[in-house]
């Protein structure tokens, strides 16, 4: 089966706009640069789960309204090759983003965690910047390398491997080499980070 794309930038603009924001304001209520935010909204970039969440609390939406989840039953239930549950972010070229991402979550309603299947893919040399946000991580890599950096520390992750860290540290998680990883991530965001 065919995975879904979302167009997360289109999704991001549209609530910067109903909001009245402007790039700048997005800029200095999350930390991003004015760049970031406009290399999201025209696909040059592909966020992080990390920054999904600052733009979500920002804008005042459950995470699910970003990634367009319906969130109205009291358990989920997601079967493997479910092509509605995939997300995937492109670039304008029409090339996949350093990020994809499948919900293993998209219909739990009122959920303080957010659980996905991640594969990230060899990037280009373009630095990115660190994710800073309320809250707390857990990932376990299940294919590849994992490159991550959590303020001033850096590690490599192979399958098997597992880091739980404060979210509000500065933090970067990234392919380390040529070939794919991919990775089951679990954040859990408190009350007020609107993850419904």
């Amino acid at each position: 089966m065919a995975d879904v794309s979302i167009k997360i930038g289109d999704r991001i603009k549209k609530l910067r706009l109903k909001r009245e924001l402007s790039v700048a304001e997005v800029s200095l209520k999350s930390g991003l640069s004015g760049a970031t935010i406009t290399g999201i909204e025209d696909h040059s970039i592909s966020p992080p789960l990390g920054t999904i969440i600052v733009l979500a609390k920002i804008f005042q939406v459950p995470v699910g309204d970003i990634f367009g989840d319906s969130a109205d039953a009291p358990f989920c239930i997601v079967r493997s090759g479910d092509q509605n549950t995939v997300s995937r972010f492109s670039s304008t070229a029409g090339k996949p983003g350093a990020y994809s991402y499948k919900s293993l979550g998209h219909q739990k309603q009122n959920r303080h965690m957010e659980p996905f299947l991640v594969t990230l893919t060899p990037a280009d040399a373009s630095p990115v910047e660190p994710n800073q946000h309320e809250g707390e991580e857990i990932i376990f890599v299940l294919e590849g390398q994992v490159e991550v950096r959590l303020a001033d520390h850096t590690d490599i992750l192979n399958p098997g491997d597992s880091i739980y860290y404060d979210s509000n540290l500065p933090h970067v998680i990234s392919c380390h080499g040529k070939e794919p990883a991919k990775i089951f991530a679990v954040i859990y965001a408190e009350k007020q980070m609107l993850i419904l």
